[in-house]
């Protein structure tokens, strides 16, 4: 997956190189190349950081240790 990114932001940096200005570049880059590839990022990461948060959650359980998340503050 790592290729695939680095190719799009190789060809946003290119179509942003041939704008006519300066300002027509940095949106070409920003909404071409940045914003889509930083939501690619986020939907293909979402699996790992699910299975991430269950690990975490089952370690604590076997480990005795409370679970913070839901805790409500002392009155």
């Amino acid at each position: 997956m790592h290729i695939v990114a680095i190719a799009w932001l190789f060809v946003t940096v290119l179509m942003a190189a041939a704008e006519a200005s300066l300002t027509a570049a940095v949106m070409t880059l920003v909404f071409y190349g940045v914003a889509p590839l930083a939501l690619f990022w986020w939907l293909v990461g979402t699996p790992v950081r699910r299975a991430r948060r269950r690990r975490s959650a089952a370690v604590s359980k076997l480990s005795g240790e409370p679970d913070h998340q839901h805790a409500e503050p002392d009155q």
